[in-house]
């Protein structure tokens, strides 16, 4: 009996200080997203304003540009799909790799073959375990993205917008990222970036520039362009690609951050009643040892009264 009461002794001991380190984890993640989302409130105006002149150039010109002209005949595509370089977030990243593989299977379905670019290690892990191939990755800086890391992401995918499928490029650019909604919602979507919908420019931006005002519905003056409309699409547009995937590693960053909140507060929270258990149980297996030492020496005082009777007798 002593030996099991040392073994819940040992296993309390251990629980405890895995509920430690979870609690600290929680409290660091919770102190993350809250900056994450700072960084997205901060990102709004630039997303609003980008958001506007793009509207502008397309709807104001005749221009056929390659970045805002479909091709007649798609034959390929390019997704970017945002992971975390990290786990302990729960489903964060299957739920992301999860919505990739179904657009994927659906641009194959169409007849399109897809270039895939990930960011983050378990996006790449997952793809090299399953031996699928790759065309760029970008790792590192997933936990607090910087407008400089969603240049680098981006100037391959523009590059690869901008050249013919003949020479290695893509008809058009998708983006996998997990939306932050609340810190309990997190949801992986998929948007198209390119070619770009100009119907629906007004309207896609960001979750944080629709928050603060969209240009849906609004009349837009006329622009002359100087020195010219393609010009000017030529200098805007990879800005305005670099903005979209800035706020989309933004948002994935708060969603990773807020997942890992949750599942730690879980763990938390689990270790709490495994403790509880735990105790409960040394508690009586204490009660068992203490009672069964009363009997011994219950038993053994009989013993020995009746001894000391025989002898008498």
């Amino acid at each position: 009996m002593g030996a099991q009461l040392r073994v819940y002794k040992r296993r309390i001991r251990s629980v405890t200080a895995t509920k430690k380190i979870t609690k600290a984890m929680e409290m660091i993640a919770a102190s993350r997203v809250v900056k994450a989302q700072r960084k997205v409130a901060a990102s709004t105006p630039y997303a609003r304003e980008l958001t506007r002149a793009v509207t502008a150039v397309g709807t104001g010109s005749n221009t056929k540009h390659p970045l805002t002209t479909e091709a007649d005949n798609p034959t390929r595509a390019a997704v970017l799909l945002l992971t975390s370089d990290r786990g302990l977030a729960g489903a964060f990243n299957s739920n992301a790799i999860k919505a990739a593989e179904q657009l994927t299977e659906r641009l194959e379905r169409e007849g399109k073959q897809v270039d895939t670019y990930i960011v983050g290690r378990r996006g790449v892990a997952h793809y090299n375990f399953r031996e699928r191939k790759i065309a760029e990755t970008f790792t590192g800086f997933t936990d607090e993205p910087s407008y400089a890391d969603a240049k680098k992401v981006a100037a391959p995918l523009i590059e690869a917008i901008e050249q013919d499928t003949a020479d290695g490029g893509v008809d058009e650019l998708h983006i996998v990222y997990t939306e932050f909604v609340s810190m309990m919602t997190q949801t992986a979507v998929d948007s198209r970036l390119l070619p770009l919908r100009l119907e629906e420019v007004a309207e896609a931006g960001t979750s944080a520039a629709d928050a603060a005002g969209s240009t849906k519905g609004e009349i837009l003056p006329l622009y002359d362009f100087e020195p010219s409309a393609e010009d000017v699409l030529d200098a805007l547009l990879p800005r305005y690609v670099e903005s979209r995937i800035y706020n989309a590693l933004l948002q994935s960053a708060a969603s990773k951050h807020a997942a890992t909140r949750r599942a730690m507060k879980s763990a938390t929270d689990n270790a709490g009643e495994l403790i509880n258990t735990l105790s409960r149980l040394a508690n009586a297996a204490r009660q068992a040892e203490i009672t069964q030492e009363i009997s011994e020496i219950v038993g053994g005082a009989s013993a020995l009264a009746d001894a000391n009777a025989g002898s008498d007798n």
